[in-house]
Parts: C-alpha cells; sequence; structure tokens
C-alpha cells in the first residue's frame, strides 16, 4: 500500500513538472512580421462546406497589428435556401508576446484574442458575443490557417 502511494506520489510530481515545461515551451516571447502577415482562414463543414471565416493581419510594429475580420454564420432557412448572418470588423490590435487583442468599435463588451499558435496557425476567442456587433450567430473564434503570405489589402 505504502509503495503504491510512493509510486502514485512520484507519477504526480514528475507529471506536473512536466506539464510546468510544456507550459512555459508554448509560451512565445514574440512572434515575427512573416508569422503575423496574411490571411487566416477558418472553413466550415459538412453541408456549410466552402464558407469560411476570413481574418486580415499587418504588422504595424510598436506592438500594433492592423486587423480585419470578414465573418459568416451559413445556414439553411425554413424554405431549405442556403442563407447566412454576416459579420465584420476593422482596426488596431495590440499583440504581447504571442497573442493579441481586439475591441471592435463601439463594442466596449467585446474581446476578439488572437494567439499565434505556430507558423500558419492562430487560435481565435471571442468573449462577449452579444456585444461584437456581428449578425446573429456570427462569431471570429476558431482555429485559422493561414491561407496567404502576402501582405493583407484592406478595404480602407
Amino acid at each position: 500500500m505504502l509503495r503504491k502511494f510512493l509510486l502514485l506520489s512520484l507519477i504526480t510530481f514528475f507529471s506536473m513538472i512536466y506539464a510546468g515545461e510544456t507550459n512555459a515551451q508554448t509560451a512565445r516571447k514574440a512572434v515575427g512580421a512573416a508569422e503575423v502577415n496574411g490571411t487566416f482562414r477558418d472553413y466550415f463543414s459538412g453541408k456549410m462546406k466552402g464558407n469560411f471565416n476570413e481574418i486580415k493581419i499587418l504588422a504595424l510594429g510598436a506592438g500594433k497589428l492592423r486587423v480585419s475580420f470578414g465573418l459568416v454564420y451559413p445556414f439553411i432557412d425554413a424554405t431549405g435556401a442556403m442563407s447566412a448572418n454576416v459579420g465584420e470588423a476593422d482596426g488596431e490590435a495590440t499583440i504581447k508576446g504571442d497573442t493579441a487583442t481586439f475591441t471592435p468599435a463601439d463594442s466596449e463588451d467585446c474581446t476578439i484574442t488572437i494567439k499565434f499558435v505556430k507558423p500558419g496557425a492562430i487560435r481565435v476567442t471571442q468573449n462577449g458575443a452579444s456585444g461584437c456587433g456581428f449578425g446573429f450567430n456570427v462569431s471570429a473564434s476558431g482555429d485559422y490557417k493561414k491561407t496567404s503570405a502576402a501582405k493583407p489589402k484592406f478595404d480602407n
């Protein structure tokens, strides 16, 4: 019984050490412009295949990014036709380390977080879904892949 307890304690101890090292390794102090600049998409699957959310990002320097969100929530309406709710946001985000935060204009209770997970991949989370000014069910949250490394062009 004592041996099982000691063995379990050692396993728990080393698991905690490994987890701490893993978390320390995943947090990066900074990401370069080559990783940041580009167009990222999160594609829908199943019946909604072919639709996607898109984020354009451009590094401005001094901890600032230019971001533009083109978001969609596709659905099939009561008549069986394909329809969609949409959302857009554009502006300046701040970046610290590998994580950027953005608050859409006129949406104080909405924060969108962009984590640069690895080159070519970002994970986006949105807090304050009702206050982001997007259409019904439209959300920026998702796992996006880089589809273009070219500096994005913005509408305005």
